[in-house]
């Protein structure tokens, strides 16, 4: 499987990327987001967001699920806080296939209910500033994304 390593040494860094992405956007995109907290998922989904012409994308600890009108829909979830009992009433799923982008982050709480094309971003924290992003695009779609940015 491909995966593509950059270093981000700076939020610009990953804001530039996301918007880099959003560029690229399709409708049922989705976007799978895995680091520790603190690591940028946040900031890449703020700025995918904004770039779409969003603004005011927040990670919700009480919303699991926030949905916003941009070019396309926007459905941002962060499940950090997702029960297992809770995910089959959610109907996550289902958002894959509404025309919008989804982005996900702590994607793998929910790792069965992902669909199989898709674009994982892993987050890894080096310093205060600097983070290495794993990009694993899952899907021809998704490889030519990151063959086009990179």
């Amino acid at each position: 499987m491909e995966e593509y390593k950059l270093t981000m040494r700076s939020e610009e860094d990953t804001v530039y990327l996301a918007q880099n992405i959003e560029s690229e956007k399709f409708p049922n995109m989705v976007i799978c987001l895995y680091g520790e907290l603190g690591s940028g998922k946040t900031v890449f989904a703020k700025a995918f967001g904004h770039a779409m012409g969003i603004d005011g994308v927040t990670s919700s600890t009480f919303n699991i699920i926030k949905e916003y009108n941009g070019e396309l829909p926007l459905y941002h979830m962060d499940v950090y806080r997702l029960e297992d009992e809770n995910i089959q009433n959610l109907g996550i799923e289902e958002y894959y296939e509404k025309g919008g982008v989804t982005i996900i982050e702590w994607a793998d709480l929910i790792q069965d209910y992902l669909p199989e094309e898709r674009l994982d971003i892993k987050f890894k924290v080096i310093d205060e500033n600097t983070r290495i992003l794993i990009l694993r695009p899952h899907g021809e779609e998704y490889v030519r994304i990151c063959e086009d940015i990179l």
